[in-house]
């Protein structure tokens, strides 16, 4: 009994080397018909696929419903994901809009109490975003309003939330807005509530960052970014976006304009400020000149120390 067992063990131990040396010189053949690069090959190749592939749906079947069941799997799960974190931004939103009205109700009261007088010359226009047609700016856009519409060069931009750009370039009835992630633009800003300066320097990203500010550890992830109106660039306060924290630790601004929905601007028409040269001119405007019927131009006024009393005059003849 234990010859015969060993006779049998010596029977398969060959055949399956056998098969094994037959599985891999198939295998080799294959791997070479499949590297050759010949016409004939080709068409080989081609008749053998179109001869099995056909045949092997049956096996696939499965495999592709799994794939599809997985697929369906994590598209579930994110639109589970998606909806918890909807819900949570709408409690956010809700809570939000409850501070906005409780403090619009307040700046109205505030207004009221203290008769503040808003400037008059702060006025828009509203333009339609069209499509660029190209330009030397890789980040600007082009309104359909021009110089018929009064639109001055230099002028800022907003979408209604927030500072987009300045107006660079006017035509007849176009005009090209450079927007504020554009590397040509500079923006001086002032963070509230430090009062810190700094500069939001365009770089091609949603995010610019912000430099020169004086003490950064006075900067806070958050705070609110505005315009400080320095260079007569843009009027003071029009907001910007809030300070954001990238993962190497450089402060940048996150905007607070939806870019990428940018389909109608407000220019504000910007008069600029009042120019002082002079250091009363602050305290007191300059005396009208005079004027009368035997005057045939304006009168200058005597200097202070050309004029003398009369008493004084005598008693220093006197002396």
């Amino acid at each position: 009994m234990a010859k015969d067992r060993q006779q049998d063990e010596d029977y398969v131990t060959p055949i399956r080397r056998l098969l094994a040396g037959i599985a891999v010189l198939v295998l080799v053949a294959i791997f070479l018909v499949w590297r050759i690069d010949s016409p004939r090959v080709e068409r080989f190749r081609s008749h053998v696929i179109d001869r099995v592939m056909p045949g092997m749906d049956w096996a696939m079947a499965p495999v592709t419903g799994a794939v599809k069941l997985v697929r369906d799997f994590q598209s579930y799960a994110r639109i589970h994901d998606q909806n918890q974190e909807l819900r949570r931004e709408l409690q956010q939103m809700k809570a939000w809009k409850e501070a906005a009205l409780q403090l619009e109700q307040e700046n109205a009261r505030l207004l009221d109490l203290n008769n503040v007088r808003l400037d008059p010359q702060l006025t828009y226009v509203t333009g339609v975003v069209m499509a660029d047609s190209g330009s030397p700016y890789r980040q600007s856009v082009l309104l359909n309003i021009g110089v018929r519409d009064g639109i001055v060069d230099g002028w800022a931009a907003m979408d209604g939330i927030g500072l987009v750009g300045r107006i660079s370039g006017v035509g007849s009835e176009v005009s090209r807005v450079i927007l504020l992630t554009d590397t040509s633009s500079r923006l001086p800003v002032s963070i509230q509530p430090s009062g810190q300066d700094g500069m939001v320097m365009g770089n091609n990203t949603a995010a610019p960052p912000v430099d020169f500010i004086e003490n950064p550890d006075l900067v806070r992830p958050g705070d609110r970014v505005v315009s400080s109106g320095d260079g007569d660039v843009f009027p003071a306060g029009l907001l910007v976006g809030h300070v954001a924290q990238d993962a190497s630790g450089r402060l940048r601004v996150r905007l607070a304009a939806d870019y990428e929905r940018l389909e109608f601007l407000r220019v504000l028409r910007s008069r600029g400020t009042e120019a002082l040269h002079e250091p009363g001119g602050l305290i007191t405007p300059p005396p009208p000149p005079l004027q009368g019927p035997g005057i045939a131009g304006p009168v200058a006024l005597p200097e202070a120390s050309d004029i003398t009393a009369p008493g004084l005059a005598e008693g220093a003849q006197d002396g």
